[in-house]
This record gives structure tokens, sequence and C-alpha cells, in this order.
């Protein structure tokens, strides 16, 4: 049999900080190994409110059709729309929709596996860390090993894996420990976690069967995450992980752009234009993050008593009945009372924002971010230190790395959090605000140019250097694809 022959069966979850890198990493596999092939098996989550991922998705597809590369196949999987009737909260829905899907990839393989006539050998499945628990069972059924994308860093891959393995091998569920101690021992950090920081319970569910995977590929690279990765590495009863990023989304796919979005764009890039370099904060917080009125004035009050120049980019919470922002039509109405005239010389309120294009730009100098992974590595690709706002899932825990671990962020309010609820009823906690003093503190220490040599500046632009390396010929993270693909071609039966 020719080793060209092998491939490899994708399964990203339907989300775009998941569904992203991995088709990056199925790209950057496929550029890197030209005895692979790769078939990445797309759902669509029903009666997603988000246009944005399905307009990826149609794009990706439409982009994989116009490059012809007999390697990459992107299979849109058909819905199941019946299996979801009864299933209202959010966990279970997802549950119900992938156990649905998992008879969409068993169908697949077995027509293009076991009844084409084809030569192409399947060698395995690398599915989301959210999809191990039930895609696992179609690679055991057709006898292959399943490996693990993770798209976030290999700290927190640690954080989930060591509450694994307490409930596994102890009985201990990770809802013990929200009383505790304020800190907890946990291997891949070198400080000790705190329990406030946690992501909550539902994270730890979704998955449960990360260590009987082959391999666990993970979205950072070595010289980011050494310690984690030498801890990982060195756990016997964990699988070995290959760090292969960063995986950025620097080139996506030909999204049609309205004239708006264009406009837009270019009206961004040219008010940076007129800017002095590393001059202007950049404060976005992904395509979910809004704040209330009052937070909106206090973060106001501190970018004008700060002083910088600011580049904002604003949505607006929800309507009712829907989870999606949009954006003001005026932000006036929710800024103080003659902000926008008084900050009109040194700084811009946007509300849509191409992230990737913004931090590259020379004029920017700080992110104030809620951290998510994706926009992490893009600030460390770009060397822009971040001030950390975490919102939801597993931006707390970022954010504590950034600040405490890496050293590439200052903190602005670490423990923030708009997913948490009451049990008692069921409802949103809402979050504090966050007082302009505290805002404006961390956006004056962000900005500091004149500060000691190991600020956080320094530190990320060092880093910058590194992740730049990690991909080259040569690097960590080269170095790591193969090394990833050896333990592929050892597991062939």
């Amino acid at each position: 049999m020719e080793d060209a022959n092998i491939e490899l069966v994708f399964v990203p979850a339907p989300a775009m900080g998941h569904l992203v890198p991995a088709v990056g990493t199925a790209k950057l596999l496929l550029q890197r190994l030209p005895q692979l092939s790769i078939t990445v098996l797309i759902m669509k989550m029903p009666l997603s409110p988000d246009a944005k991922i399905n307009s990826y998705i149609d794009s990706l597809i439409a982009d994989e059709k116009q490059d012809m590369n007999p390697r990459l196949k992107l299979i849109l999987l058909p819905e199941n729309l019946d299996a979801l009737k009864g299933h209202t909260d959010r966990v279970s829905f997802f549950h119900a929709f992938l156990d649905s899907q998992k008879t969409r990839v068993r169908d697949y393989c077995l027509n293009e596996f076991h009844k084409s006539s084809s030569a192409r050998r399947l060698a395995g499945f690398v599915v989301d860390v959210f999809c191990t628990d039930l895609i696992m069972d179609v690679g055991e059924e057709f006898g292959v090993p399943t490996y693990v994308f993770y798209a976030s860093g290999a700290a927190l891959l640690g954080l989930h894996l060591h509450f694994q393995s307490l409930k596994d091998d102890h009985g201990i569920d990770a809802s013990a420990f929200k009383d505790s101690d304020p800190d907890l021992n946990i291997p891949t950090y070198f400080n000790p976690f705190p329990v406030k920081l946690l992501p909550n319970l539902p994270f730890f569910d979704l998955s449960t069967r990360i260590r009987e995977a082959k391999g666990v590929i993970v979205n950072t690279f070595f010289d980011l995450e050494r310690h984690a990765i030498e801890s990982l590495s060195n756990h016997k009863r964990f699988p070995p992980v290959y760090p292969v990023g960063p995986i950025l989304n620097l080139n996506p796919p030909h999204q049609k752009k309205s004239n708006t979005r264009e406009s837009e764009e270019k009206q961004i890039l040219e008010w940076l234009d007129d800017q002095p370099v590393s001059s202007v904060v950049f404060l976005c917080f992904g395509s979910g993050g809004t704040f209330p009125e009052p937070q909106v004035k206090e973060i106001a009050y501190a970018l004008e008593s700060s002083g910088q120049r600011f580049l904002w980019a604003l949505r607006k919470p929800p309507c009712p009945g829907s989870v999606l922002p949009t954006e003001y039509s005026n932000p006036e109405e929710v800024m103080p009372k003659g902000f926008l005239e008084r900050t009109k010389s040194i700084g811009k309120i946007i509300g849509w924002a191409p992230q990737s294009a913004v931090l590259a730009h020379p004029a920017v100098g700080g992110f104030v971010s809620h951290c998510g992974w994706n926009s992490t590595l893009e600030s460390i690709w770009f060397g822009v230190p971040i001030a950390t706002w975490p919102m939801s899932v597993d931006q707390q825990a970022n954010a504590f790395q950034l600040v405490r671990e890496i050293g590439t962020a200052v903190d602005i309010k670490m423990d923030y959090r708009v997913d948490s609820r009451d049990p008692k009823i069921n409802s949103p906690i809402l979050p504090e605000i966050v007082n302009a003093k505290e805002i404006e503190i961390g956006i004056i220490s962000l900005m500091d140019h004149y500060s000691t040599p190991n600020s956080v500046r320094t530190k990320a632009k060092e880093v910058q250097e590194k992740s730049r390396k990690a991909l080259e010929e040569g690097g960590l993270s080269f170095n790591f694809v193969e090394s990833f693909f050896k333990n592929v071609m050892n597991n062939l039966k």
C-alpha cells in the first residue's frame, strides 16, 4: 500500500472558534505531508442564529470547489431536526445534535471506505474535543484510532484532563471545588490556579474521553506553553500532545463582503493610518461580547480620563428573543453626555471590526480583549500586549495564563463572568460593574511605553518572534506535525 492513500477524517465542532482552526490545521497537515489526504465533515448547527458561521461554511465549500485540491474534501453533513425535538437546554440540545450527526459520520465513512473501489485507506478520525464522546464510538466501529483536536491552549487542556482524572480515578466531581480553597495546584500551571477562574461545569461535562485518544493536536506552540506541554508529555496516562500552532485565520476564505463592510474596513484602516505608531488601544470583545449601558459609560469615562487614543468595537446587546448582538445606529445614546465630541480627535467608535487587520496595523499598541484563544493567538502573532477582560467559558483561564504565566498581559477584571447562573432559580447572575478607575489603571498600564525592560510590551515582542519561528521549516511546530504523522502511521493496522 502507498502512503499517499492514507486519509484522516476531521470532525470539527460547529462553532467559529473551533471550526476555523480545525480547517486551518487540516490545511497545514496537507501542506507538510504529501502522503496524506483529509476529509473535513462539517456540521451546520440547525436553527443557528449565527449567520457568521453559516457564511463562513458556505465560503469554505465554495473555495474548496475552486481550488480543486484532490487531497482535501469538505463535506457538509445533512441536518436531522427530528432528533432535536424536546431538547430545550443548550447542553442537552448540543448532545442530541452530535448524536444525530454520529449516524451521518458513520454513513459517510461506510460509503467512502467500505463500499468504494478507491484505494484510499481510513487512518483515523481527528475530532473536536467536544465531539469525542460520540464520534469515538464511530472510530471503534471502524477499527481506527481517534485523535483529538483541542482548539484552546495546552494549559487549559491540562486543567481539563486534571479534572477528568479526578472524576474517573477518584470519583471527585469538579463541582466539589466550587467552595474549596481559593487556589488549586494544577500541573500545567506554574502558579496556583484560582478556583473562581474555573470554567463553568458544562465545559467539563461536554467531553469525558480525551484520555482514550491516541494523540491530541493543540492549537499552540511549544515556546508559548513550554511548562504545560512538558507537564502533559511527562504524564504516562495522558495521550501524546502535538502543539502545531499557532493556527490563525489571517487569510480567510473569500467570504462575500457587502459594500458597507468594505467601506467600514477602509475607513477604520485609514483612520489608523493617521495615528502615531503603537499609540492606539483597541477594544474588542469578540463577536458576542456586549455590555449593559452603565458598563459602557464606565469604559467611556476610563478612556477619556486615560487620554489614550482608542479604537472601540462597541456592540449592542441582543434584542429580546435573540442571542446575537447588533450595532448601535447612534452610539451617543449610551455614552456620557458630550463624550463623542470631547474625544473625536483621539478616538473612534465602530461596530464590526476586522480584528486581524487592526491588530496588524502599526498604530495599534494595546488590545483590551475578552481573551478568547483565537484572539489571544492573534495578539501574540502581531506582538500586541493585552489588557484582560474575559467573559465566559475558558476565557478567565486564558486571562490568568496571559497575566501570570506568559507575561504578555495586564489585568482589568480577570474574574469577570457573564455565563454564571443562579442554580436556585436558573437565572443569569449579572456581573458587577467594573468602575472607570479600574479600567483606566489597566489601560494606562497596558499603554505605558516607558516601563521597565521586562514590561508586557517587551515580552509580547519576544513571544511574537517565537510564534513566527515555530511555523518555519525546522521550527518546533513544523517538527510536531512530522511527529503526529509518525503516530498515525504507527497506529495503522
